[in-house]
């Protein structure tokens, strides 16, 4: 499960600009790869010289260099280098718990998104921050490299010439990874569904002591998916909305469909957490009940027995002139009395309606 924040302790008393990384620790070397495209062809590579992209860069076409893995701060630095990035941003994309946002920088723009899936094993939410630098004619993606990738359809789409991005610019680009990391959620929300409807099978079958747990596990989960598309409503409008020269009118339209996308899975997640509260409540209500009904039917045989005991205790006492010792039918009687007790009481409840 992702932490709601990030200890940000190590940044005490540095100046502004300084990069260190906050999040999971990550002990691998960071992965770089190239993409630079125009519409008649694509070239595709691994960098092992990050100070090569700015031959790239100064080509026709667009480049998209991917990185996955902030952990290193020198390989940051290199990139802000070779592309004049802010040490702002640079502070930024290796502080993982940043909230989504839009900067523009006049030369670039910084986006940063969060990437959510549902984790392969236990289907929770898994998540990681991915901060987009949109150039005049390049893009550059740091992720984590924790939740998966969910870019590779994009890439696929690149080497066979499918679809607009050949033929666009690095803003058609950028709209296409938001779009991606957008229709992730959906992906998330129909697993989010399926369990949902799970717990819910198991509350009704006597089993509402398990989904307690469970519910609060998926409350925290929706907690965490709220935080991260909340705030990109407000990112992606400010982008569709910026002057900026790097986003051309023909590409805001797509935006604007990227928009509608966060509104809805803004109200799904807002659908889901008052099913999950009502569900909460139902649970409660259900163990209620069911304890209720236990102390009913241990207060009726309660209340059964209560005379039963008090003719057993009359009897139990050790006194030595008692009557009804001496009879010869005593003890039957006895018994019948206390059968006929049992058995009028009984029926008495029965028709009051208590069991």
């Amino acid at each position: 499960m992702p932490r709601l924040t990030h200890k940000r302790s190590r940044k005490s008393g540095l100046p502004p600009g300084t990069p260190v990384h906050i999040g999971e620790r990550k002990t691998g070397e960071p992965r770089v790869s190239l993409m630079h495209y125009d519409g008649e062809q694509m070239v595709e590579e691994e960098v092992t010289d990050v100070t090569a992209c700015r031959t790239w860069r100064e080509r026709s076409g667009v480049t998209w260099i991917n990185v996955e893995g902030v952990h290193q701060i020198e390989l940051l630095e290199q990139l802000g280098k070779c592309f004049d990035l802010h040490p702002l941003v640079l502070e930024d994309i290796a502080n993982t718990g940043q909230r989504p946002k839009v900067e523009d920088y006049g030369g670039y723009l910084y986006i940063v998104l969060r990437m959510l899936s549902p984790h392969v094993v236990t289907q929770e939410v898994v998540g990681e921050q991915v901060s987009l630098v949109l150039g005049p004619n390049f893009v550059i993606a740091f992720q984590e490299g924790i939740a998966g990738d969910l870019f590779n359809p994009i890439r696929e789409r690149l080497r066979t010439a499918k679809g607009r991005v050949r033929r666009e610019g690095a803003d058609y680009l950028v709209y296409s990874l938001m779009d991606a990391i957008v229709d992730g959620y959906f992906v998330l929300l129909e697993n989010l569904n399926e369990r949902i409807e799970a717990l819910d099978e198991r509350m009704q079958t006597n089993r509402a002591g398990e989904v307690a747990r469970a519910i609060h596990l998926l409350k925290r989960e929706m907690i965490w998916l709220r935080k991260a598309v909340w705030p990109l409503r407000e990112a992606i409008n400010s982008l569709q909305r910026a002057e900026s020269p790097l986003i051309r009118s023909s590409t805001g339209v797509y935006l604007k469909d990227v928009y509608d996308h966060t509104i809805e899975v803004i109200d799904t997640v807002e659908t889901y957490r008052d099913v999950l509260s009502g569900m909460l409540e139902n649970n409660l209500s259900l163990l209620t009940t069911r304890l209720n009904e236990v102390m009913k039917v241990l207060t009726v045989i309660s209340t059964i027995f209560i005379p039963l005991t008090f003719i057993v205790g009359v009897y139990g006492m050790n006194f030595r002139y008692m009557p009804e010792l001496e009879w010869r039918w005593g003890y039957p009687l006895v018994m019948l009395g206390m059968t006929i007790i049992g058995v009028a009481l009984y029926f008495y409840f029965r028709r009051k309606k208590w069991i």
